[in-house]
């Protein structure tokens, strides 16, 4: 109950001094202002694009192998174009010897024009999958069905489409059961993928799912696809990597000293590479704003500094009436930490609105934790560079201080 009612005290002599020196507190409190704006910003961004990232990642799919011809990120391509390619049939074969896989899928993309009557798109994602692809993948319907397992073996087609070729090429009419053409064939929409949103002024709704069988037929005459494997768990993601690369090679015949005629990639080595290139950039950003905020603190602590030499009469008259040296101390330590935590405030406030502004170029994120650590921060800032001040202002004598009056 003390400590509280000194808590009390200690902020309405803080902010009665602050009041008194208007203009000085403004001035010392811009410095937080900024290293706490610039932090808060350099966090927000980091967080939204490492959501934003995951999220568009886990269109590939969440604790899933590709298999392919391709070895993402390996530059020696004149080796890789003389690998077999890998067919629709390895699919069934891997389905059939695979202890651990939760659900196979062969995969294939290009780019095609899709149109409707006179609305036309160009390059625009045609992608062939299986009636697996729903698990393998994060697909989330709107409306009608997904591809079955009969569009598949019949070479149907039909589509399920993304929101955004719903929007643009049917207007207010319900895309279900409409006729589109792609790539020069025609195909019935029996399904409207839920909206995905932009990445990076992308649209990732801008996508058609045909099937495989299909796909191949029309738009892939060599055959070459890949395989989407998922694991039941992410723990189990490692063992089947070194499942699919013994069923891979025994279906290849490849012997003990062979290399590998295939690639088995994850959406964690594209993760990697995205954590390489920007992290150098992450933790040059936050070192800026944290020197941003050490300069607010040098300041915070050399206006404590004068404060201290300006009232030296009123601490002398304090510990004359019997104020003991933690008083005073814990006096200007409180003033010290609501300079710096008004100024976190007000920074929190110009971060939340920076990040709305922009996040129309580029996604950011602000939890509420966000918001504490700010404030927090600032005023943690405020009580390590007032430690000395208000240390030098409890060690004063009360006659030599009253002398200077």
């Amino acid at each position: 109950m003390r400590f509280v009612t000194d808590l009390g005290e200690g902020l309405r002599i803080a902010f009665r001094a602050l009041r008194a020196s208007r203009m000085r507190a403004v001035l010392t409190t811009l410095g937080i202002v900024i290293g706490v704006t610039t932090v808060l910003l350099m966090i927000t961004i980091i967080l939204g694009l490492n959501k934003a990232v995951a999220g568009q990642f886990s269109f590939l799919g969440t604790n899933t192998l590709y298999v392919s011809r391709w070895s993402w990120f390996d530059d020696n391509w004149r080796a890789m174009l003389k690998r077999p390619v890998v067919k629709v049939e390895l699919a069934e074969r891997i389905r059939e010897e695979s202890q651990l896989a939760e659900a196979v899928s062969p995969w294939g993309d290009t780019e095609r024009s899709v149109a409707n009557r006179s609305n036309r798109l160009t390059r625009v994602r045609v992608m062939g999958v299986s009636e697996d692809y729903l698990v393998t993948n994060s697909i989330k319907l709107d409306l009608g069905r997904f591809i079955s397992e009969d569009d598949v073996s019949h070479n149907r087609q039909v589509a399920v489409i993304g929101n955004g070729i719903s929007e643009k090429l049917f207007d207010r009419v319900g895309p279900l059961d409409q006729r589109i053409d792609v790539g020069g064939h025609k195909f019935r929409v029996v399904g409207l993928n839920a909206k995905m949103g932009r990445f990076f002024g992308q649209d990732m709704d801008d996508f058609v799912l045909i099937p495989i069988t299909a796909f191949t037929k029309r738009f892939a005459r060599t055959g070459d696809v890949d395989i989407v494997v998922k694991a039941a768990t992410a723990e189990q993601l490692g063992d089947l990597e070194w499942e699919l690369r013994g069923i891979m090679r025994r279906l290849r015949k490849l012997g003990p000293l062979d290399p590998d005629d295939f690639g088995i990639n994850s959406q964690s080595m594209i993760m990697n590479i995205y954590r390489q290139v920007t992290g150098s950039i992450y933790a040059g950003g936050i070192i800026i704003a944290f020197i941003s905020l050490l300069v607010g603190g040098i300041g915070i602590m050399n206006i404590m500094l004068v404060s201290v030499t300006e009232r030296t009469s009123e601490i002398g008259l304090r510990k004359a009436l019997g104020a003991r040296r933690w008083m005073v101390a814990w006096q200007f330590l409180l003033e010290s930490a609501a300079i710096c935590a008004l100024g976190g405030i007000i920074g929190v406030v110009l971060a939340f609105a920076g990040s709305k502004v922009m996040n129309n170029f580029i996604p950011t994120s602000m939890p509420l934790w966000v918001v504490g650590f700010g404030v927090g921060f600032a005023a943690l800032v405020g009580i390590f560079f007032g430690l000395y001040p208000s240390m030098k202002a409890a060690r004063l004598s009360p006659i030599e201080a009253l002398r200077q009056e």
